[in-house]
C-alpha cells in the first residue's frame, strides 16, 4: 500500500507493507500529472515501512524510469535498509537526476526544497 501527496513539483510517496504493481501505477499517474503541470518533478520516496515488493514493480520501475529519464530533478529516498540503498544508487543508471539517500525524512525534504 502507498500514500501519495503532491505539492507543486514535489511528489511524496510512502510505502507501507508490500509495494505492488497497482501501487506503482498510482505513483506513475501522480508523476505524469506533475510533469504535465510543473515540468520536472522532485520525488520524496519513504521506504522505511516497506516490507516487500513484487517483481513486476521492478520491471515497471525500470520501464518508467527509462521512459522519463530526464523528467526527475531530485530524488530523495528515505530508508535504512542496505539493499534499498544499493537499489537507489543503481537507479542512477536509468534517470538523470540527483539522487540522495537519507535516514531522516525531514532532512530529505530540506534537501529537496533547497536550491
Amino acid at each position: 500500500m502507498i500514500t501519495i501527496s503532491t505539492q507543486g513539483n514535489l511528489v511524496s510517496v510512502s510505502v507501507l507493507g508490500e509495494f505492488t504493481l497497482a501501487d506503482y501505477k498510482d505513483f506513475e499517474q501522480h508523476v505524469l500529472y506533475g510533469l504535465a503541470f510543473q515540468g520536472g518533478v522532485n520525488l520524496l520516496l519513504d521506504l522505511r515501512d516497506m516490507v516487500s515488493y513484487t517483481l513486476d514493480v521492478v520491471w515497471e520501475e525500470i520501464r518508467f524510469s527509462r521512459e522519463h529519464r530526464y523528467d526527475f530533478r531530485k530524488i530523495a529516498v528515505v530508508t535504512t535498509d542496505e539493499w534499498m540503498i544499493w537499489i537507489a544508487w543503481l537507479n542512477r543508471l536509468f534517470v538523470d537526476a540527483e539522487i540522495q539517500v537519507f535516514d531522516d525524512p525531514g532532512l530529505a525534504l530540506e534537501w529537496l526544497q533547497a536550491g
